[in-house]
């Protein structure tokens, strides 16, 4: 279904996922979010280098299970289970449809991904999902995922970014914008979604994610992909 959530109200509240949201949500995001289709691409490239026998898989801020999806259908270990976490009862059941009859290995856990306990996993995503979770609670979620992974494990984290330098950051947000033109948004879509959303995402800098992995304890991390200021970041235990 095409996103039009912002063509159709003018009495603006802070985004929510809420069923007008979900019911959109995959159109929204390809066309809001340049490179999700690589992002997405990744995560089923990655399962298969750094998935472990036995053990568990975890979706966090599922959605409608795209992630999930290319951990099932990329993953060539064995006994494995997909674990996908989204807060919204609307997203959880869109995203149990999607996976219905595509995989079999997974369940969908209708929680704050802050609840869960993360347990012999060897692969945990975070797809555009941190960037909601409260700036202060961001370091303990990122050492909690560190000790539920297995010796090995990885961490695989995508976000919208800010960059520190103000002339740097303002040709990268009119290249997203004009990203967004390209994708059939109007000048009034984007101006109310912007309203919207600025005191519900709360980005980072790349460095600030560098720096939550290794007080962490992560081994090794680094920034495999980047478009525009989306980027997506692997740490390994």
């Amino acid at each position: 279904m095409r996103d039009q959530i912002f063509t159709k109200t003018n009495d603006l509240v802070d985004f929510t996922f809420d069923k007008s949201v979900a019911n959109v949500f995959d159109d929204m995001v390809r066309r809001s979010v340049p490179g999700y289709q690589s992002m997405v691409e990744m995560v089923g490239l990655m399962v298969k280098t750094y998935g472990q026998d036995n053990t568990n898989y975890y979706d966090l801020g599922a959605s409608t299970g795209a992630i999930s999806l290319a951990l099932g259908l990329n993953n060539n270990h064995h006994n494995n289970r997909i674990n996908a976490v989204d807060n919204s009862i609307d997203m959880v059941g869109k995203c149990k449809k999607n996976l219905k009859g595509k995989i079999s290995n997974f369940d969908v856990i209708c929680s704050d991904i802050n609840d869960i306990s993360y347990e012999n996993s060897s692969i945990i995503v975070l797809n555009l999902t941190l960037q909601f979770v409260a700036v202060d609670q961001r370091q303990a979620l990122i050492n909690k995922i560190y000790q539920g992974l297995n010796p090995g494990g990885v961490l695989i984290v995508s976000e919208k970014i800010h960059f520190d330098d103000p002339k740097h950051q303002a040709k990268i947000t009119e290249l997203h914008l004009d990203f967004k033109r390209a994708n059939g948004y109007s000048e009034l879509e984007i101006a109310a979604k912007r309203q919207s959303i600025e005191n519900v995402l709360i980005t980072d800098n790349k460095q600030t994610h560098f720096d939550r992995f290794n007080n962490a304890g992560f081994d090794q991390s680094l920034c495999h992909f980047q478009c525009l200021n989306f980027a997506s970041f692997l740490a390994i235990k």
